[in-house]
């Protein structure tokens, strides 16, 4: 696995260099935002961790570049010295994947690189079929959804996250396992977050009885897409 490593403190770099190096992955160091972007196409880079506060462009920025111009499918970790609850979600809600605040220790950046690099080669797995739940097809290449032949418009993390209801339609997933899968946090953040997506899904995509699909809120647990009988008109 090749990983794009965008860092300007010299430090830093080499020491998250070495941790990931001696983990078994291939590390390209990067100073500048620019010099990222420039190789970013040929890079044939897995996964990439970018530092917030760079030298001629801010992190972000290069975050939006990349949401932009190239597959949504390469996961990206922000490794940072901001840390404040608005910060977090601005990133997140951008295209990041996780979010570290430094100083970062070694088995948390190897546990979050590890697990980000397995969801993202899970959702490889699934890039190019579909998932057909009538009156619903979630295009997974397009990353689109439609109901009754009509794309829905959604927000990535809107689509993300319907996405990953679809998978796993008829169980129900905790919000902490939502936002593990589809935000890459662990469950001690606020799930407000959660609720406010799902509830905007179920409002763009029309679950109801009367559509056959029903996503439903499990007391204590978290929510549930499941198949209902339709109502008749």
């Amino acid at each position: 696995m090749k990983i794009g490593l965008l860092e300007d403190d010299p430090y830093m770099a080499e020491l998250a260099r070495l941790w990931l190096t001696d983990a078994g992955y291939e590390v390209v160091v990067f100073t500048t935002g620019e010099a990222l972007i420039a190789a970013i196409p040929e890079g044939g880079f897995d996964l990439l961790i970018i530092d917030w506060i760079l030298p001629d462009m801010q992190g972000d920025a290069v975050l939006s570049w990349v949401r932009e111009y190239l597959d949504w499918l390469i996961p990206i970790l922000f490794v940072t010295q901001k840390d404040r609850e608005e910060d977090v979600v601005y990133v997140l809600e951008l295209g990041a994947d996780d979010y570290i605040s430094k100083p970062v220790s070694q088995p948390i950046l190897l546990a979050r690189v590890k697990a980000l690099l397995r969801r993202s080669q899970q959702c490889k797995k699934l890039r190019c079929g579909n998932v057909e739940c009538p009156p619903y097809k979630i295009d997974m290449s397009h990353h689109r959804i439609s109901n009754e032949g009509v794309v829905v418009d959604l927000t990535q993390k809107e689509y993300e996250l319907a996405a990953f209801l679809f998978k796993n339609i008829g169980r129900v997933v905790s919000r902490g396992e939502i936002l593990e899968s589809v935000w890459g946090l662990s469950s001690d953040v606020n799930t407000r977050t959660v609720d406010t997506h799902v509830s905007r899904l179920r409002n763009k995509l029309g679950f109801s009885s009367a559509s056959g699909v029903k996503l439903s809120a499990v007391y204590q647990h978290g929510y549930r897409l499941e198949y209902v009988e339709a109502e008749s008109a």
